[in-house]
């Protein structure tokens, strides 16, 4: 075989690129929460998502988020 080396240092590097990310999402992911609604305690990230949420969820009741520090 001539390509018998390099086939397994292919598959070697290809093993390394395709492995997992390191660490958990969690972190990144809860930062990204920055507005909580007062009624029903869901997290949102933009206030696009505030006003839907409050129009689908608790339609008639205003609009008074708090911001999560």
């Amino acid at each position: 075989m001539t390509r018998g080396k390099q086939k397994i240092d292919a598959q070697k590097r290809n093993q390394e690129k395709n492995q997992p990310a390191k660490g958990s999402q969690l972190e990144h992911r809860a930062a990204a929460f920055k507005i909580q609604c007062n009624i029903c305690m869901a997290m949102l990230t933009h206030e696009n998502q505030v006003n839907q949420h409050y129009e689908s969820k608790h339609p008639g009741k205003p609009i008074n988020p708090k911001m999560v520090q």
